[in-house]
């Protein structure tokens, strides 16, 4: 269940993960606090805020997959926690000092937003760096246990915290937390790193990510599934904030402990996760999908705060299965050289969907019901997953794929796939004739 902890730098990295993690969650709940207070609870300002911190990633994330598969990706990722860190400083001042307003908040999650959008594709390709691939799975898995602990404290924290001091210190301490995941990285060996081989600069390297994305349906189907669920399933922080305030009159840590339930249910379905010895197929990660939308509509239609309590917990198993499963899936199934950009098509789909969903969902928690994010967006993940799944049983079910040659061989390799299942049915050495045989469709 641990076994990527017996490699010393993955040790470091969830150590200060799980410091930093727990800050960049207190922030998060104290930030839509602050929204909420300074627009006198309107939903559809916290649906700008979540546009404008995650609309980055459409312009951004795939750059940023560019840069991760030419550069070292640890320096990259200490110039985005220090980017981030600086962001949250400033933001905290304003608020202690009484001075901030809304179009402050809005800027600094803007900024925030474009250095999430360049960390992001470099912090998910470098796992595989820190463990090899032999490892990888279960370090996605514990990846996921670490996030999901710290979004269980965190939560709760803050939620006392902004009670007891206010939000702009609460955004004071998270810049603490950055130090823990810079110690980490700056401790780290670069010798005990499996680095992939860089990527050299050329013209059309985005093209070319997005060119290999599409030649694959599995992936192709993969990254739309993860568009449509995270960009109108995943709304908990505008729902969340909403039901507790506008439906039950509660406070923010009533907000905070909805936060923490839901957490307590992804930090489930992550240990699950960690004890599995073989990487998950297509089909687990749809079946979560939709399963994740049929428990969202559950949650949407509780009647009491303690049912909706509840039924979070099941339904962050569910967001942790679908998205630990779409991680192993893309990470496992590409080339080492291709890793960085197809991380930041994942991005792109899993985040930049944000900027168009958070402000539609929160303006319907405002029209018509708080509770109305829950259930649409539970059911455009439910479609979502159902259909993906009908179209892959109908189309294109079998592949075939040629690789370079590996170490020690003279031969491509050639494999050949069900399009439900990401590990190779056949590989094989292949000859010349072979190859060209495969490029053809009557073969």
């Amino acid at each position: 269940m641990f076994v990527a902890l017996r490699t010393r730098n993955y040790r470091l990295w969830a150590s200060g993960q799980i410091v930093s993690l727990v800050g960049t969650w207190m922030q998060r709940v104290a930030q839509d606090w602050l929204v909420l207070t300074l627009s006198n609870g309107n939903a559809l300002a916290v649906g700008i805020v979540m546009a404008l911190q995650f609309g980055p990633t459409l312009f951004l994330s795939v750059w940023g997959g560019v840069l991760a598969d030419r550069y070292d990706k640890r320096r990259i990722l200490i110039a985005t926690q220090v980017s981030m860190a600086l962001c949250a400083l400033v933001l905290g001042l304003l608020d202690v000092g009484g001075l901030v307003a809304l179009w402050h908040v809005y800027l600094i999650a803007f900024l925030m937003g474009c250095a999430s959008a360049i960390d992001a594709p470099a912090r998910q390709s470098f796992t595989i760096e820190m463990v090899g691939k032999d490892s990888l799975p279960n370090a996605i898995a514990l990846n996921s246990m670490t996030f999901n602990t710290a979004r269980i404290i965190g939560p709760a924290i803050s939620g006392v915290l902004i009670t007891l001091i206010g939000t702009g210190w609460v955004f004071l301490l998270n810049v603490g937390t950055f130090t823990g995941v810079l110690i980490a990285l700056l401790m780290m060996n670069a010798r005990d790193l499996f680095t992939a081989p860089q990527a050299e600069r050329g013209k059309g390297q985005v093209r070319e990510g997005f060119r290999y994305v599409w030649s694959r349906a599995d992936l192709r189907v993969l990254m739309v599934a993860i568009f449509m669920v995270s960009t109108f399933g995943l709304n908990f922080p505008i729902s969340l904030a909403v039901l507790a305030r506008n439906t039950f009159d509660r406070g923010a840590d009533a907000y905070g402990l909805l936060s923490t339930t839901l957490a307590v249910g992804t930090l489930a379905g992550a240990t699950i996760a960690a004890k599995r010895t073989t990487p998950p197929r297509l089909r687990t990660f749809l079946g979560a999908a939709a399963a994740f939308g049929a428990f969202e509509i559950l949650v949407g239609v509780m009647p009491t705060y303690a049912l909706v309590a509840i039924m979070l917990v099941p339904t962050g198993a569910l967001t942790l299965t679908f998205t630990t499963a779409a991680m192993n899936i893309l990470q496992m199934s590409v080339p080492s050289e291709m890793r960085g950009r197809v991380m930041g098509i994942y991005m792109l789909c899993f985040l930049g969907g944000t900027p168009l969903g958070s402000p539609v969902l929160g303006w319907l928690a405002d029209v018509l019901d708080p509770r109305a994010p829950l259930v649409i967006g539970g059911v455009i993940s439910l479609v979502s997953g159902i259909g993906a799944a009908l179209y892959l049983m109908r189309h294109q079910r079998v592949w075939i794929t040629v690789r370079r040659p590996d170490a020690g061989r003279h031969l491509p390799v050639i494999e050949l796939r069900n399009v439900l299942e990401p590990r190779p049915v056949v590989v094989c050495d292949a000859t010349e004739q072979a190859v060209e045989a495969s490029r053809d469709p009557r073969s």
